[in-house]
């Protein structure tokens, strides 16, 4: 697999770009719009917080196991929310998409399924990857059902895995994706964005 360096890129309406401090104000007020810090299973970060949620990020890009990106209107470079590559593992060549989270008003759009469409093309046809993974909260059902609709077979479940932000312990609900499987969900990803609404 390739080295996963940072990239933009960009379809439809959005563009995927490295985040950066810069995006400090941005994520703010996406993350504003449906005060999204306030859901239990997600890790969106709180006004006061996304700072150093994005240096936690940029740390995580340092050591190699994370490339994260601010998700932009493509008209108006608007922020609109955040997602990453983490968890790379070049020696089986498998990475997962994560840390995604967009503002109330584009969630259920064309942009969550434009990013993932850009991510796993970029993520197989470029990188070289043999299987996109992700991993989500039991409790997010939301989640669950988004990354079903793209294609994705769920794996399994991992009991008592992981700290909420609350403190609790959540199960990890974990799917993925083989290079193998990638042609029918990019053509149907693809057919899904020929008909969604934006």
């Amino acid at each position: 697999m390739k080295p996963v360096d940072p990239v933009t890129l960009a379809a439809g309406p959005i563009r995927l770009v490295p985040l950066t401090l810069d995006h400090v104000p941005g994520l703010q007020a996406a993350a504003a719009d449906g005060e999204l810090w306030n859901l239990r299973f997600t890790s969106v970060p709180a006004l006061d917080e996304t700072r150093a949620y994005i240096e936690t990020a940029l740390a995580g890009q340092a050591a190699g196991h994370r490339l994260p990106f601010a998700v932009l209107d493509a008209d108006t470079g608007e922020v609109l929310g955040s997602t990453s590559y983490h968890d790379i593992a070049p020696a089986v060549e498998r990475v997962e998409i994560g840390y995604t989270w967009y503002a109330r008003r584009v969630q259920r759009s064309a942009v969550n399924t434009t990013a993932k469409l850009l991510l796993l093309t970029h993520a197989f046809e470029t990188l070289g990857a043999k299987l996109v993974g992700w991993r989500t909260d039991n409790f997010n059902h939301a989640s669950q059902r988004a990354i079903e609709r793209l294609g994705a077979r769920r794996d399994g479940v991992i009991r008592h895995h992981a700290l909420r932000r609350d403190g609790t312990v959540r199960d990890t609900v974990m799917y993925s994706l083989t290079m193998g499987e990638w042609p029918e969900v990019k053509a149907h990803l693809n057919w899904q964005l020929s008909r969604q609404r934006t």
